[in-house]
């Protein structure tokens, strides 16, 4: 069961919630620190993941050879694209806020969608709860999640508690397809898997923090090629 994603997704509708109704007595000086603090969390939660590799070998080679496939294939670039069209498609949907143009509103939503909803701890926290049950990983984005909703909701309105929805359905079906692989991976595939989702999510708190804009989304890849080069490795090369 995606326990995981449920939880992630009632912590976005309840932070929308708060911050539309009583977003509006939160200090300014905390809605522009508390981002950089969950780049620090997310930097946090690397340092506890990587230390656990079983080969940094084939996680190194896997992060390389993902994020050339990304840039190659250009991911973000897609994700813009996406946001372009989904802009324009959202523009006959949703009003804009009372005092924000409505190009203004649409753009944060569209981004907002996107950083909710393929977010690399998102993607990695999903498909390593489907192979070790451990939901721990969503957990903590559902508590960064929370009150990035809350902060966006302010100016947002409660529009922002719908992002739940693709959130969750990307989320859970990350769940299912990883699930597939647990009878296929070893101890050492799995510890190797999540030292690679460590160095995403080393990567997204880098970029919150504004530190390094590393294309978070163009590594994705990496975790798709990291178990099977960590069994060709154990088997063939350690």
């Amino acid at each position: 069961m995606p326990t995981g994603p449920f939880i992630n997704a009632a912590a976005i509708i309840g932070g929308a919630v708060a911050g539309a109704t009583l977003g509006g007595k939160l200090p300014e000086r905390v809605r522009a620190n508390l981002p950089t603090l969950f780049g620090l969390l997310s930097v946090g939660l690397a340092f506890i993941t990587i230390p656990k590799v079983a080969n940094y070998a084939p996680v190194s080679l896997a992060a390389v050879i993902g994020t050339a496939l990304g840039e190659w294939i250009g991911i973000e670039n897609g994700f813009a694209k996406l946001a372009a069209a989904a802009r324009t498609f959202a523009d006959k949907l949703i009003p804009a806020k009372d005092g924000m143009p409505a190009e203004t509103f649409i753009e944060n939503y569209v981004s907002l969608v996107i950083l909710f909803g393929f977010s690399g701890m998102g993607i990695f926290g999903a498909m390593h709860e489907g192979m070790t049950g451990e939901p721990s990983i969503l957990y903590i984005k559902a508590i960064l999640d929370v009150f990035t909703a809350a902060i966006f909701a302010i100016s947002l309105g409660v529009m922002v508690a719908f992002i739940a929805v693709p959130q969750m359905l990307v989320q859970c079906t990350l769940f299912f397809l990883a699930s597939l692989v647990i009878p296929l991976a070893t101890p050492e595939m799995r510890a190797d898997f999540a030292a690679c989702g460590g160095l995403i999510m080393l990567a997204t708190g880098l970029r919150i923090m504004g530190i390094k804009p590393f294309p978070v989304a163009n590594m994705l890849p990496a975790l798709v090629l990291v178990m099977p080069l960590s069994h060709f490795w154990t088997v063939y090369i350690a």
